[in-house]
């Protein structure tokens, strides 16, 4: 009797999926970074989650400004502060200012490979200069979910030009405080722009920088036009960021030279004149007689 034939599929290997990614995983032994799944699945902007693996893969002290990731993405200045601003706040980006021996003030970068997570120091990278930013403290119970900041595990290190502390304009504590020429620049933005509307915070925090402007010799309509010229057609941010970095990213212009010393005023050049008795030409305001000539006749005798 003949083998029976059968039309059915054969059964798939249980365990293939029938749909969504399969991964062809390749052990990696260099190059590579351990990434948390809180922040490679973390929902929300993909710049802001490409931004913060890129950074993880980055060894410790390279810059990460935002001149220097806009020159490594094809997103603008805005996108990129826009995800610094996002990491900062779920905890994976933390700033410091830090003050000098020297009186000078250097900004730092960390980059919290787990927000939260314990101190755990890079095995193969340098340590960072001038030590951890926190020593290590014996643990205690918490009694909020601030209490204490951790030690970054690993970070990212930018460190800006030293600055002395004199440079930057001190922020005036109330509106009251602030120069009125320079509030008055921001709140006629908004007759230029409907969208540049500040409240009063925003407008004391922006008051020095504009003070350094108009101390230049700037304008105010010089300012009001660099301010407003080339708005995106749709902000990602308050307007108030956008403008607090075109203060802070342009260099202030030079200062006007100083004017000349006046010049002591000439007497004007009288025309030439042709002598009446010896034809002599001379400068005098009308025609007449030479000097020698007018000498001579003072010298002759009265006619009887």
């Amino acid at each position: 009797m003949a083998d029976s034939q059968s039309n059915a599929r054969l059964r798939a290997d249980a365990g293939a999926p029938t749909s969504g990614v399969i991964h062809v995983r390749t052990r990696l032994t260099a190059d590579f970074t351990v990434i948390s799944n809180a922040l490679a699945q973390r929902p929300g902007s993909a710049v802001t989650v490409g931004v913060g693996v890129y950074i993880l893969s980055l060894p410790t002290g390279t810059p990460v400004s935002i001149d220097a990731l806009c020159e490594h993405f094809s997103e603008g200045e805005i996108l990129i502060s826009r995800a610094l601003r996002e990491l900062e706040a779920a905890g994976y980006l933390e700033r410091r200012r830090e003050r000098l021996p020297s009186g000078q003030i250097r900004t730092r970068t960390y980059f919290y490979d787990v927000p939260g997570g314990g101190p755990d120091p890079d095995p193969d990278g340098p340590p960072a200069p001038g030590g951890p930013p926190d020593p290590p403290k014996p643990p205690r119970p918490r009694r909020s979910s601030t209490a204490e900041r951790p030690t970054p595990s690993s970070a990212a290190v930018i460190e800006e030009a030293p600055v002395s502390a004199p440079d930057r304009p001190e922020e005036p504590a109330s509106l009251s405080d602030a120069d009125p020429q320079a509030i008055a620049v921001l709140t006629s933005l908004r007759r230029v722009d409907p969208r540049l509307v500040l409240s009063e915070r925003e407008a004391v925090r922006l008051a020095p920088a504009v003070g350094q402007w108009l101390a230049a010799g700037v304008a105010p309509s010089q300012i009001t036009a660099h301010l407003t010229a080339r708005l995106p057609d749709h902000f990602l941010t308050r307007p108030a960021g956008i403008l607090a970095f075109r203060l802070r990213e342009t260099p202030l212009p030079a200062p006007p030279p100083a004017p000349l010393p006046p010049t002591p005023d000439r007497p004007a050049v009288l025309p030439f004149q042709t002598c009446d008795g010896c034809e002599r030409a001379f400068r005098a305001p009308v025609p007449a007689r030479c000097r020698d000539c007018r000498r001579r006749e003072e010298k002759l005798p009265a006619a009887a």
